[in-house]
């Protein structure tokens, strides 16, 4: 299974090239791939307009999604209390909660964002780097 961050989205649909695209793909083939509910937030929030929030909303409706554990939210909190204490900034606490989504899975989180870099230190989480080119 592959977790597919909110960082590769806006690339796959931003994209004016189908070069893009077809990076994904190719990394994807035949392995099952899916969001969470985090990845879903964020790009409603980004829409720019009520039409764009009407698209994505009708187009995120027909995504496989990985829930959220009982313990997600607390696992999620003590990676973000641990990298704190080593000194290490993550940007987001909702890269925790992807990051601990996948953990939760044993999924590979596909994204383009180095806080999970960051996290991949910390715990096991298996990551790929996205490399679509625009």
């Amino acid at each position: 299974m592959i977790l597919v961050d909110t960082s590769v989205w806006i690339e796959i649909l931003k994209a004016q090239k189908k070069k893009v695209r077809e990076t994904f793909l190719d990394i994807v083939a035949d392995e099952p791939y899916g969001l969470c509910r985090f990845t879903q937030l964020e790009l409603l929030q980004g829409a720019k307009d009520e039409r764009e929030w009407r698209l994505l909303d009708e187009y995120l409706a027909g995504q496989y999604y990985l829930e959220v554990k009982e313990d997600t939210w607390r696992k999620a909190a003590r990676i973000y209390f641990e990298l704190r204490r080593k000194g290490i900034t993550v940007n987001s606490p909702i890269d925790c909660c992807v990051a601990q989504v996948a953990l939760d899975e044993k999924a590979l989180l596909l994204h383009k964002d180095r806080d999970f870099e960051k996290i991949a230190h910390l715990r096991p989480l298996s990551t790929v780097w996205f490399m679509g080119k625009h």
